[in-house]
């Protein structure tokens, strides 16, 4: 299990823009499972949708993405730099995520090469698929570290 304390050293992403709570499955380069515990307090509930609040498909795509960043920073515990995603095809979106919603969030590689890789992603809330796409990353080593 990754608790939110190392994520945070993962990733540079910080609040209200973490969207990765705990990784409760990983498996070194090959698959992650992560959870995003999703609250009525989120800072976009007030605008998506005043009274009937919708998490917005971009931010469970980017929950994935960053899913992903972590399985490949701790797949390479040696290199420092960022996850940069390159391309999302076939989005998918099946189910709204309401507040009180757990997102599981589930990463599987299909292809890794060096600096690249390709996920297959999906979210699940209560075991039904909610979101689904194919993400593609490149982990860009900073210069200023080397």
């Amino acid at each position: 299990m990754i608790e939110i304390n190392e994520i945070q050293r993962l990733l540079p992403h910080a609040f209200p823009f973490l969207l990765v709570d705990r990784i409760v499955e990983y498996e070194p380069g090959k698959r992650i499972v992560g959870l995003k515990n999703v609250t009525f307090n989120e800072p976009f509930f007030p605008g998506h949708f005043p009274g009937k609040p919708i998490m917005p498909g971009v931010l469970i795509i980017e929950a994935l993405a960053q899913t992903g960043g972590i399985l490949a920073f701790k797949s390479n515990p040696d290199l420092k730099g960022d996850v940069r995603f390159v391309g999302i095809d076939g989005a998918r979106f099946r189910r709204p995520v309401t507040p009180g919603d757990q997102l599981k969030l589930v990463l599987e590689v299909v292809k890794h090469r060096r600096e690249m890789w390709v996920f297959n992603a999906q979210a699940f809330v209560d075991g039904k698929k909610v979101a689904e796409a194919q993400l593609m990353a490149v982990l860009q080593q900073n210069e200023e570290i080397l």
